[in-house]
């Protein structure tokens, strides 16, 4: 599967965005799928998951509460709603896909993501 995410841009502290991303190819529905950040200097690190069929979703601590993962498998589309944004919520946001065989929860490793999206940056002026 290839993604690409779009949605990023400069937002003030306490404003929203909401990050999208487009999948192509086959058996969308088989992937769980994840939005990871990077921020400059720092590791890639996991914002949040969900599974193929929506019905679980996984958050890191410092996102819960603000941000909300969906996807819509018959439009192939992944999406991150952020909302009360902060300064230190600055970096370059990534979709990603895992290929599952039976439902699972969505992991929030890099290792376990096949296929990953150019990213889309995001930055927070304070």
């Amino acid at each position: 599967v290839q993604l690409q995410a779009s949605g990023g841009g400069l937002v003030q502290a306490g404003g929203s965005l909401r990050l999208s991303c487009t999948a192509s190819g086959r058996f969308f529905s088989r992937y769980n799928m994840a939005w990871f950040r990077q921020a400059p200097g720092k590791e890639r690190e996991f914002v949040s998951g969900i599974s193929r069929s929506g019905g679980s979703t996984d958050y890191a601590d410092f996102v819960k509460g603000r941000f909300a993962i969906s996807r819509d498998n018959d439009k192939k589309m992944v999406y991150l709603q952020m909302n009360s944004l902060k300064p230190e919520d600055t970096a370059v946001y990534y979709c990603a896909a895992d290929w599952v065989i039976s439902s699972t929860p969505p992991s929030s490793s890099t290792s376990d993501y096949d296929s990953w999206g150019q990213g889309t940056l995001v930055t927070v002026s304070s």
